[in-house]
């Protein structure tokens, strides 16, 4: 069991209890109705957390976009978190990184045939694609880190939490990373422990199960990070396996994401020359970090040298006006995909197909 020490800060504890009030209060004008939710016409799956960050949201919708995209056409509704633009928007062709964010437009570049859209309001976002013409045929819509956002009732709900900072070691904020309590668990129909290792015994899983305590209703899943072969910045020029990676070669880590450490030690087991360039999650780069990334490039100590990044980065890097070319041309993305452990993805893959075959949009879940 080689999981990452949580970090608390206890100091901070008092803090920590009059934001529970807080949450706790609005929670509970939601489950007496006094806060109203809005059910709709049409599956809505949730995907989402109780903590800030880092539990792999946009990897897991990934997967259900996989999943679902040959039998339904698909309609992710993120936030945009951090974008420049406000209220509803779709993308379409000219559609920037700054408009929608930059995992809803990585998700929409990656997969061209679904629609990707953005709105704080999650109600009005949903009442845009199911009555704008462009959009009228999306069959099942995908609720992007919503997890806290109550005032839609989803169909589906599915609750990730972090392997190496699983909820019931956390605290509320700002003590720890917790958004709300760790009873909240209950809105869940699904759990997934994300960020497992390959090593995860039978053992340790079901001991993590009675840890979680999932209630008769909710099933636990548990799943891993697999990395995929290291994409060009530049188009063109070939692809890379990540085992293909030399003892000799330097890599620079440029990261703008929650947990770079994952990724910082996978690169670490091919080469002892990685230096990582991090910076806080979603940051957005300057021309003071570019150069900060091109005296790190510029201070390699062997010949052979390389940038890699994450996608998500990569989305905020793409156009930037002070990336220069010899950075463009030695910079490589490295994506990830879920993988689920055991027999789980099969069952993983019913639960979700069966739910969206028994809930069609327009039939007599829209009576409800």
């Amino acid at each position: 069991m080689n999981r990452q020490k949580v970090r608390i800060y206890y100091a901070l504890l008092p803090f920590a209890f009059l934001y529970g009030i807080g949450v706790r209060i609005r929670n509970k004008l939601f489950d007496l109705g006094i806060l109203k939710s809005r059910s709709f016409p049409v599956p809505v799956i949730c995907i989402g957390n109780l903590s800030v960050g880092g539990t792999g949201k946009t990897p897991h919708t990934e997967y259900l976009i996989r999943l679902l995209n040959e039998k339904f056409k698909i309609a992710v509704l993120s936030r945009g978190y951090k974008r420049t633009s406000k209220g509803f928007v779709l993308y379409q062709d000219r559609t920037t990184m700054a408009d929608i964010g930059d995992e809803p437009f990585q998700m929409a570049r990656k997969f061209p045939n679904i629609y990707v859209a953005v709105d704080r309001n999650r109600c009005h976002g949903i009442e845009q694609l199911m009555n704008m013409s462009a959009t009228s045929d999306a069959e099942v819509i995908i609720l992007d880190d919503a997890y806290q956002h109550r005032y839609v009732t989803p169909g589906l709900s599915i609750l990730l939490t972090d392997y190496n900072r699983l909820i019931f070691r956390d605290k509320l904020l700002p003590a720890g990373r917790l958004r709300e309590p760790v009873k909240e668990k209950k809105r869940a129909d699904i759990i997934i422990v994300t960020k497992c290792p390959d090593s995860l015994s039978k053992e340790e899983a079901k001991a993590l199960q009675n840890r979680i305590a999932p209630l008769s209703n909710q099933k636990l899943y548990f799943t891993k990070f697999v990395y995929e072969e290291l994409q060009p910045f530049v188009s063109g020029k070939p692809r890379l396996r990540i085992e293909s990676l030399k003892t000799d070669e330097s890599i620079i880590v440029v990261t703008g994401i929650a947990s770079p450490a994952p990724l910082i030690r996978k690169l670490s087991a091919y080469t002892p020359y990685v230096y990582p360039v991090t910076f806080g999650d979603h940051h957005a780069f300057s021309a003071t970090d570019i150069a900060r990334i091109q005296q790190a490039f510029d201070r390699c100590k062997t010949d052979k040298r390389m940038i890699v990044t994450t996608e998500k980065d990569a989305a905020r890097l793409t156009n930037h006006p002070n990336l220069t070319e010899t950075l463009k041309n030695n910079l490589y993305i490295l994506p990830i995909k879920v993988e689920f452990l055991d027999e789980d993805k099969q069952l993983f893959n019913n639960q979700i197909i069966e739910y969206v075959r028994k809930n069609p949009r327009n039939s007599k879940f829209l009576k409800k």
